[in-house]
């Protein structure tokens, strides 16, 4: 339990840096420098107004210097980092397979949330992901076999992804598939392999399906024109499917 709540701590830190890079990459803007300020007034923010999750709380939700509202995904992202911490290490224990799920967990927390906000799928968080796959092993079997995984996983559905969007667009002559969501699926497919990645590009389009039409019928924006965050989507699928999939299936299966 102890190793579960360092991670959940590790997990509210990671969340808070996070949050800089959702704000920043897609607006071209250094991770590094500046150090973080409010978005509305661009005042610094000093190092107590900055703790994960309790400053939102003791600020009440809003800028120390020009009162105004500080958007409610700044603490979502810190719990929900800190929590899927916790919950990999509680099912995996300190190993190397928790790290790599953590990892992995933090990648999609982000690209989910980037997506959400920008309609922007940060290479970053995509290919540097796929990077991190490859350096990382599955666990402590041979490293060929994990790389191979990996590769497979990073190929095979992202490749026909990219084609069946290809193929949309010139039947339809307009993009139906960005080439972010094609990345992010390598990404999602050098962490969880083949299979891995098949169940996640399935469950997310049942997912963005059922929510996206729901949500478009509700305010009556036009199908035909309105764009889906399918990353967040996808997002969603790979944290079920991913960090906690096997244990997920074999409930499923026992009850």
């Amino acid at each position: 339990m102890m190793e579960a709540l360092l991670a959940l701590a590790a997990g509210l830190l990671i969340g808070s840096f996070l949050n800089v890079c959702i704000y920043r990459m897609p607006r071209d803007i250094s991770v590094v420098r500046p150090r973080s300020f409010c978005p509305s007034c661009e005042h610094p923010i000093a190092w107590y107004d900055n703790v994960p999750v309790l400053s939102y709380i003791s600020l009440g939700g809003r800028c120390r210097k020009c009162r105004e509202p500080i958007p409610i995904r700044y603490p979502v992202v810190e719990m929900l980092t800190g929590l899927l911490f916790f919950g990999i290490v509680l099912v995996h224990g300190p190993s190397l397979a928790a790290l790599k799920q953590c990892v992995f967990a933090a990648l999609i927390v982000g690209l989910i949330f980037s997506d959400l906000e920008q309609r922007i799928l940060p290479d970053e968080f995509t290919l540097g992901g796929v990077a991190l796959a490859l350096v990382l092993p599955q666990g402590w079997g041979p490293v060929w076999v994990s790389i191979t995984q990996a590769v497979l996983g990073a190929g095979v559905i992202s490749s026909v992804l990219w084609l069946v969007g290809v193929f949309y667009k010139h039947l339809r002559k307009r993009e139906g598939l960005g080439l972010g969501d094609v990345k992010m699926v390598a990404m999602i497919g050098a962490f969880l392999g083949l299979h891995g990645a098949l169940l996640t590009v399935v469950l997310g389009s049942v997912i963005g399906s059922v929510l996206g039409l729901g949500y478009i019928l509700l305010t009556r924006k036009d199908a035909s024109t309105y764009e889906l965050p399918f990353g967040t989507f996808l997002g969603v699928a790979a944290l079920v499917c991913g960090p906690f999939g096997k244990q997920l299936a074999a409930w499923i299966q026992g009850g």
